[in-house]
């Protein structure tokens, strides 16, 4: 099944990027995800990874995907994201 697929795919490539999935599910056309990351990396970056990572090897899997998307975008353009951080109090 490609949900499962992609949901596998997903977490080996957080697991390569030092990203930790805290939340997430993987719907027939969209993915959620709540995410912790190292600061030093932009949420730009991780959404392309797992973009273009994930089209990639879910393609090389599924063939009819590869046939049906080639030359296309199997992701939509674009991501929403919210970022929350941690907050320390003055008392310290």
């Amino acid at each position: 099944m490609i949900y499962k697929s992609d949901a596998e795919i997903i977490i080996q490539i957080c697991d390569a990027e030092d990203i930790r999935i805290l939340k997430g599910v993987v719907s027939k056309d969209h993915v959620h995800m709540h995410i912790e990351y190292p600061p030093k990396v932009s949420v730009s970056d991780i959404v392309k990874k797992l973009k273009g990572r994930s089209s990639r090897k879910l393609q090389e899997e599924f063939k009819e995907l590869s046939k049906q998307y080639w030359g296309k975008h199997f992701w939509a353009i674009g991501y929403g994201d919210m970022e929350y951080g941690k907050c320390k109090s003055r008392d310290g």
